[in-house]
């Protein structure tokens, strides 16, 4: 199920932050400019979203699913520059990182609870679309995962993503793509290779052929 896809991207990525204090939350991350405060207000807000979407059912019938939900979001310097001064700011505002973090694991816990009663089929709006819930979980696990990846870049010991978060991150690609990436990548190298956090090495690029232009296939 969906929900139990959600359920555990967050949890491992819950599992990371929790042990987190003050001077670890300033630590770099994948994202660039991106302290680990930075990330995980950022991915407080995304769960913010999340429950309010679960909770604004749609007239309409859907216009994005799980995959083409992403096509909105092709690399942008200038919206990633506005994104890194407002997520410091506000990410800043927490005096210490232990507020952040709780206000953090409540809100994902809640949306955790919240997609178990929600119906897979409900047509919910998000971002300017309608998606039933289901797939929202779905692009919800999608981003909680990639962000995953950023957020332990600099902690090594910390624990990686769930599988079911990595599987669904590879589905949502191979949709984007068309068809089954003709590389023998690991999920995390593929996530970061196709969301432009990894750059595509040349024998890399000959195997995808034309298909190298897409990348990264969101961002």
């Amino acid at each position: 199920m969906n929900a139990d896809v959600l359920r555990a991207a967050y949890e491992s990525f819950a599992a990371v932050v929790r042990p987190l204090g003050d001077e670890a939350s300033w630590r770099p991350t994948g994202c660039t400019g991106w302290a680990v405060r930075d990330l995980v207000f950022h991915c407080a807000g995304d769960a913010q979203r999340a429950l309010v979407a679960l909770h604004t059912p749609a007239a309409g019938p859907p216009d994005r699913d799980a995959v083409t939900y992403w096509r909105d979001w092709a690399p942008d310097p200038v919206g990633a520059a506005n994104g890194r001064r407002w997520n410091r700011v506000s990410a800043s505002m927490f005096p210490d990182f232990r507020q952040l973090r709780e206000l953090y694991l409540e809100t994902t816990a809640a949306t955790v609870h919240a997609v178990a009663d929600t119906p897979p089929e409900l047509p919910v709006s998000t971002q300017g679309h309608v998606l039933t819930a289901g797939d929202l979980m779905l692009t919800l696990a999608v981003e909680a995962t990639v962000h995953h990846l950023d957020l332990v870049v600099d902690l090594p010991e910390a624990p990686g993503p769930s599988a079911a978060g990595l599987a669904a991150v590879r589905a949502t690609l191979d949709g984007l793509l068309g068809e089954p990436v003709p590389l023998d990548w690991s999920d995390e190298h593929y996530a970061r290779a196709a969301t432009g956090r990894t750059p595509l090495t040349e024998p890399e690029r000959l195997a995808l052929g034309a298909d190298a232009d897409r990348f990264p296939l969101f961002s």
